[in-house]
């Protein structure tokens, strides 16, 4: 791959991502200045057969401005990070984090709770990226691992309870999507070599 194309590669990737955090603050904004917050209600509500949209709808809703921003820098970074040998591990990862987090959520997470946000990608992409070395068994996916590791290794901390009013479920189960994502990709990649 010429620099040319790996430098165009790198401004695409960022372009989608970008886009993606514009998205998470159009409707934050939206969901502030004419929702009051209302929007919250569609996301992740646990054995509620209505709260299952929230699979599809909670990583764009988030708690407020706090909660978005304490998202967005990790979603970037981390997301980036997913991409970084192959755009297309990114939506893979995402897809599939989304998934298993949420219906780990939905199926486990507590009563009368509603789970928004984007960390069930974020804790994605991380199990995504620390257990990709080990799958995957080649010298740049174990240096990227460890990168990580050293760089938002703390964030593991996240997967068990702490405080109230954050989805430690979300991050447990995004996690696993992550690292179930990163066990797919390596089998496709032995596969098609």
């Amino acid at each position: 791959m010429t620099s040319q194309h790996k430098k165009k590669s790198t401004i695409e990737e960022f372009k989608i991502l970008l886009a993606i955090v514009a998205v998470f603050w159009l409707i934050e904004i939206v969901d502030f200045l004419i929702f009051k917050g209302e929007l919250d209600k569609f996301g992740i509500q646990p054995r509620s057969i209505t709260g299952l949209g929230g699979l599809v709808f909670a990583p764009f809703l988030h708690g407020g401005f706090p909660h978005l921003i304490a998202n967005t820098i990790p979603f970037v970074t981390l997301g980036w990070l997913t991409m970084i040998q192959e755009t297309s591990d990114f939506y893979i990862v995402s897809i599939i984090a989304a998934i298993f987090g949420g219906l780990g959520v939905w199926l486990l997470g507590g009563s009368n709770s509603i789970h928004i946000g984007a960390s069930i990608l974020i804790y994605g992409y991380l199990g995504f990226l620390l257990l990709r070395g080990y799958f995957q068994k080649n010298l740049p996916s174990i240096i990227l691992s460890v990168i990580v590791f050293f760089l938002y290794g703390g964030l593991i901390f996240g997967i068990f309870p702490s405080r109230m009013g954050i989805s430690w479920e979300g991050h447990l189960f995004g996690f696993i999507g992550g690292a179930i994502a990163a066990w797919v990709i390596s089998k496709e990649k032995k596969f098609y070599g």
